[in-house]
């Protein structure tokens, strides 16, 4: 069972960076989801889909997967230049950029 080593990105959701700093080793779906025919649910027999590790570094998750013998592949984080923009910058009167109404 293979499994994916990543570092989660922020979600649009929220604008801090809460939960992001922790590497997450998780293993990939061995059988793909099925549909219920009555309710209508995405289902699957598969309960390692429920399962998410969390590390603080991203070499104890690698070590982990070889301490167990489970195959994975790496993603490195793409890292994010941080916005500096004010609130009132997108009313001045020489703004760069067209409205958008």
């Amino acid at each position: 069972m293979p499994a994916r080593i990543y570092k989660p990105a922020k979600t649009a959701m929220q604008s801090g960076t809460s939960r992001t700093e922790e590497w997450v080793l998780q293993p990939e779906p061995a059988a793909a989801r099925e549909i219920d025919p009555l309710m209508g649910y995405t289902s699957s027999g598969d309960t390692a889909q429920q399962v998410l590790l969390s590390f603080a570094t991203k070499d104890e998750a690698i070590a982990y997967a070889e301490r167990n013998g489970i195959a994975y592949s790496v993603s490195e984080p793409q890292v994010r230049k941080p916005i500096r923009k004010s609130y009132g910058e997108n009313f001045k009167f020489g703004r760069i950029g067209s409205w958008t109404h």
